[in-house]
């Protein structure tokens, strides 16, 4: 019986391990939303400091043309120049959130870009988040167009 009990332990103890967290609360999603916010503003404003802020040193983007960003220094770069030549009102709104854990996350986002034409840019974009000591950042950008008006 001894054994029974210890074998059913162990088995508790590291299939647990390796769960997802279920318990991310309210606060944690509306500080992701908060996130995608202040990344939206960042670009709409130009605001490489608060850009810095808010990404991981070693982020990496794949943007919908197919260009990689890769490190922090060349992804603010990018993504000053690309709202300089595409100007326009961007928007992101955040579809859903799954967490991966207690420190990630996988964000993803109607984003639409509305042209001076009046035209709109349909895209989605997933965003890879991460606790850093205690604050969400981005890690990662997938901006996606698709073929459809999805």
């Amino acid at each position: 019986m001894k054994i029974y009990l210890f074998v059913i332990s162990i088995f508790l103890i590291t299939s647990s391990a390796f769960c997802q967290n279920p318990n991310n609360t309210k606060e944690e999603s509306q500080e992701i939303i908060d996130l995608i916010s202040s990344y939206s503003k960042a670009r709409e404003t130009k605001d490489t400091v608060l850009l810095k802020e808010i990404l991981v040193k070693d982020i990496d983007q794949l943007v919908s043309s197919g260009v990689w960003r890769k490190g922090i220094a060349e992804a603010v770069k990018g993504m000053m120049e690309s709202s300089t030549e595409n100007p326009g009102d961007r928007t992101l709104k955040v579809e859903s959130i799954r967490f991966l854990g207690q420190e990630a996350a996988l964000v993803d986002c109607r984003y639409e870009i509305k042209n001076a034409d009046g035209t709109i840019r349909k895209m989605w974009s997933t965003f890879v988040v991460e606790a850093v000591k205690g604050k969400w950042k981005i890690s990662a950008i997938r901006n996606m167009l698709p073929t459809s008006s999805n």
